[in-house]
Order: structure tokens, then sequence, then C-alpha cells
């Protein structure tokens, strides 16, 4: 399981879900579809419409990787921050039954408000 306790695990950009699909697709479930997509150097958070699956590359070849799965279901609460003027970096913090808070920061520009609202759509 990935470690989301450290923070600088996940500075995110946004990238089309055309590019980490082919690396899920195994995970995926029959008619599951990936709608947000978000990624660093290697790492990369898929947001379906089932759960949100988040992969760690690891090692020196990148041959090793760590899927978590996340459902929308073990969501108990969720806070959204959007970025400001000095502060660029916009928060996703989710709050889950049995693992605790996973926070994700994403940089640039990224629509945090759409998937604030794609959260709140499976979790509500």
């Amino acid at each position: 399981m990935i470690d989301f306790t450290n923070g600088s695990l996940f500075k995110l950009t946004h990238c089309d879900p055309s590019e980490v699909e082919p690396q899920i697709a195994g995970l995926l479930l029959d008619g599951e579809r990936v709608l947000v997509a978000a990624k660093t150097i290697r790492d990369f958070v898929a947001f379906t419409d089932k759960r949100i699956i988040a992969v760690n590359v690891q090692g020196i070849t990148g041959k090793k990787r760590d899927f978590s799965s996340l459902p929308y279901s073990k969501i108990q609460a969720f806070s959204v921050e959007t970025a400001g003027s000095f502060d660029l970096d916009a928060e996703l913090e989710l709050w889950f039954s049995g693992l605790g808070k996973v926070r994700f920061e994403f940089k640039g520009r990224f629509d945090i408000t759409y998937l604030g609202k794609l959260i709140a759509h499976h979790v509500l």
C-alpha cells in the first residue's frame, strides 16, 4: 500500500486519461471508465467512475508498481482547496474509513472544482 502520509509523493499535473488507462486496464472492471487522470514524472492517479487508483512506480527500471485502489464508498469526508495567487497548488484531502487521510496536491492549472464535484457525485 502506498504511504499516503508522504505529501511529496503526489504533486500531480493533469494528463489525458488515455495516457494512463493502458497501464491499469487489467485492474478495471467491465465498463469502468477513467474520468480524470493526473501524474508526476513516474507515478499517477486515475479517478474512475467507481474508485481512485493510485500508482506508485518503484525501482530504477520502473517495472515494479504499487496499485492502491481507493473505493469512493469508503470516503467519509473530503476537502477541496483551490489554488491562489501566490500558492499555485490545489489540494484534495479525502478521509477513508479504515485508512485515514489521503492527500493529493495538484500543480498548475488543474480543475479541482470539477474533481470535487466528481467526488461529491460518488460519495453523497
